[in-house]
């Protein structure tokens, strides 16, 4: 190998070992070098190799050969490589080879001094003295004299400018003609500058009166003619003007948000939703709609109401027709009338009015209750009956003053599944919810908070509670002094009664516990092993104390099965009733004919009972639904209104005990839940799944004179 430079010269370097002439040094191929090791180092290496020849060999041999040099990173000089090829015979390949290792300096990547001295080294003894020393200090220094406490001021932080981006502050020119009254006005609210009386006359041609006034009131007159004092004088004014703004939304404020205007806004309201509900409330409470007898004259606001009122007219003629083909009407209702069939008018439910908002859509209606002492008041639980589709409940009390709006909003954490007014305490309303939590409320407070609530309570219910109901305590027992116990029912089995104290507690009634069905055995049929149950205690549904003695009260269990139990014994059950086939969703008994009752269940049936007879009277089925609410009518003991999931009915069973005499059919995609007749009034109140009540009119249905069925 030999290197030239640019010029041409031979400057291949010598090298500096000058092996042995009688020794042969074998080619050992090609020899490379690592160029990042040739570049650390800057130098080129050669590595030689020496080899013993036990016969002597002759210095041709060495001559052959070549050694390969490699060459890097030179920028100034050219490398011509020239390589001869050998073949290697089997005489070198077995020749005995030395090589020669050296080892190159050491490079420190990392040197971390060390912490700890060898007790060997020179300074072993400096370094002990120094840690004696610092112990002594350490154990000493409580009262010693070389530790002094003192306080340091450190350096304060180095103040720092920021600026901040504002929006644009925008200028503009404006100007306007000013006259004397305007600027005293002004200056007069403003309470700025004091101003002397103005004198003299005013005219009403534009022209500028004389100034009768002080030099700073004359040059404020000459804003009309210099624009330098236009625009001074206009930043004033729009400074009174801003001020006088806000002294007046000031004033404002505090009016809308005073207690006087808001009872005279509540006032209004009522009045007005009177004003509009008029036709509807007199015919909720049977008053004859009047009209106005004073207006004779042939106004254009008259020919408009007439003309409304035949429309309003012919869509209700059209509106019967339709309500007489979709309603089920008995034909026995028309046989005992001398009337032609032109002349009879079937019984129908007329829609006069629906209780709902914004806050109530999309709520199912879970129960309503009127108050005990206003029948104007009506209190109306949202929540939801699947499991899936749980959320927040509400309790909202709507009076007959205003069908658009609640008086009063309870929000709860849960769905609310009953409530009840308390008659003792008018103002107590009880809540029951589905996490089996109850609360009491007081309806003459516009504060949302529960007075008392369960959620402290040990002995809670662990189901949702199913009904709640204030139950007066018998009047032998207590005399004059009438006492209410709160009684509640849920789906963990038990029936419960309130203390209300301080707090919320409750002791258990009853714990329903499961029955078996009594199945009839076949003849030849051999016994059967009795099932094992997976809970011993049955589901409570609903339940009803009897009217006259609070003594006993009637169960409903999801199993279908109708308990008689007793406040005396929360052991036994005094009777059970069989009959249905699915969860007993409500019990009520007959007000007139104490001893009979009815049921409802999710099997599509209505059963009427008899306290004497664990055997069913009769059932009523006239759809394949599910039946969720029944109620007595308040007026005879012959005639009950039913809720199922397609339709609301009305049953009169003076008149026929296989069809309802009124149906009226829910609308798409609703389902009617709860239903309850109004007190006072022939009307007919029922809620749905989507949050609203609808108010009915019940007419042409006459009430038998018979209180007893």
């Amino acid at each position: 190998l030999q290197v030239f430079d640019e010029e041409g010269k031979d400057v291949t370097p010598h090298p500096l070992f000058h092996s042995d002439p009688n020794t042969v040094v074998p080619r050992q191929g090609k020899l490379l070098a690592s160029s990042a090791y040739f570049g650390a180092t800057g130098s080129v290496f050669l590595s030689s190799f020496s080899m013993h020849q036990p016969s002597g060999a002759n210095a041709s041999l060495e001559q052959k050969r070549s050694c390969l040099l490699t060459s890097y990173n030179f920028s100034d000089v050219q490398v011509r490589q020239e390589e001869i090829k050998e073949e290697l015979t089997k005489a070198d390949l077995d020749r005995r080879v030395d090589l020669y290792l050296t080892e190159t300096e050491t490079i420190w990547m990392l040197d971390m001094p060390s912490v700890v001295v060898s007790v060997e080294s020179e300074d072993a003894a400096r370094v002990l003295e120094r840690n004696r020393i610092y112990v002594d200090i350490c154990t000493n220094r409580p009262g010693s004299d070389r530790f002094v406490e003192k306080m340091m001021q450190t350096i304060n932080g180095a103040a720092k400018n920021k600026e901040v981006q504002c929006d644009k502050i925008i200028m503009e020119d404006k100007g306007m003609m000013v006259t004397s009254w305007d600027l005293y006005d002004s200056f007069h609210v403003s309470e700025i500058e004091p101003t002397s009386k103005a004198e003299g006359s005013r005219t009403t041609t534009g022209k500028s009166s004389k100034p009768h006034t002080t030099k700073e009131h004359n040059q404020t007159m000459s804003v009309s003619s210099d624009r330098g004092s236009t625009t001074s004088t206009m930043i004033l004014e729009s400074a009174v003007l801003a001020r006088i703004h806000e002294e007046e939304e000031c004033h404002s404020e505090a009016i809308l948000t005073s207690e006087n205007f808001q009872q005279d806004l509540f006032f209004m309201e009522r009045i007005l939703m009177e004003n509009i509900f008029q036709p509807k409330l007199a015919a909720y409470r049977q008053f004859p709609v009047l009209t106005d007898p004073n207006v004779t004259s042939d106004t254009s606001g008259t020919v408009a109401a007439m003309k409304e009122a035949k429309q309003e007219k012919h869509d209700k003629e059209k509106k019967d027709k339709e309500e007489q083909k979709e309603a089920f009407i008995d034909p026995s209702i028309l046989s005992g009338l001398n009337k032609t069939p032109e002349e009879i008018v079937p019984p129908r439910l007329e829609w006069l009015w629906s209780y709902v908002c914004h806050l109530t859509n999309g709520h199912s209606v879970s129960s309503m209750v009127w108050s005990k002492v206003n029948p104007d008041l009506l209190a109306v639980g949202y929540g939801a009956f699947d499991f899936k589709e749980q959320k927040k409940g509400l309790a909202c009390c709507w009076s007959l003053k205003n069908p658009m709006w609640p008086e009063r909003i309870f929000q709860c954490e849960h769905g609310v599944t009953a409530l009840d007014f308390s008659m003792a305490s008018p103002n107590l309303l009880a809540v029951g919810m589905y996490n089996g939590s109850v609360a009491i409320y007081d309806v003459r407070s516009c504060n949302d908070a529960a007075l008392l609530d369960s959620s402290e309570s040990s002995n809670k219910h662990t189901g949702p509670v199913w009904q709640l109901r204030w139950v007066e305590q018998d009047r032998g027992a207590t005399g004059d002094g009438k006492k209410e116990r709160l009684i509640s029912i849920s789906a963990d089995g038990r029936i419960t009664e309130w203390l209300i104290q301080k707090r919320l507690d409750c002791t258990d009634l009853m714990k329903i516990k499961r029955t078996e069905s009594e199945k009839k055995k076949l003849p030849g049929e051999k016994e059967r092993k009795s099932e094992a149950l997976i809970s011993q205690q049955a589901a409570g549904m609903c339940f009803d104390f009897h009217p006259k003695d609070t003594n006993f009260y009637l169960a409903g269990t999801e199993e279908g099965h109708i308990h008689q139990c007793s406040c005396s014994c929360n052991e036994l059950f005094l009777k059970t009733y069989r009959g249905h086939k699915g969860p007993v969703y409500k019990v009520a008994w007959n007000p007139f004919s104490t001893d009979m009752f009815l049921s409802c269940s999710a099997d599509w049936s209505i059963i009427l009972w008899h306290q004497d007879s664990q055997t069913p009277i009769l059932t009523f089925s006239s759809a394949t639904a599910f039946v969720h609410d029944i109620m007595w009518s308040p007026k005879s003991a012959f005639i009950f209104a039913a809720a199922n999931e397609s339709r609301v009915e009305i049953w009169d069973l003076s008149v026929s005990t296989l069809n309802p005499v009124i149906s009226r059919f829910a609308n798409p995609r609703v389902k009617f839940t709860s239903v309850l007749f109004a007190k006072n009034t022939d009307c007919l109140l029922v809620g749905d799944s989507k949050g609203e009540v609808s108010v009915f009119e019940l007419q042409n249905l006459a009430a038998p004179n018979s209180n007893k069925v």
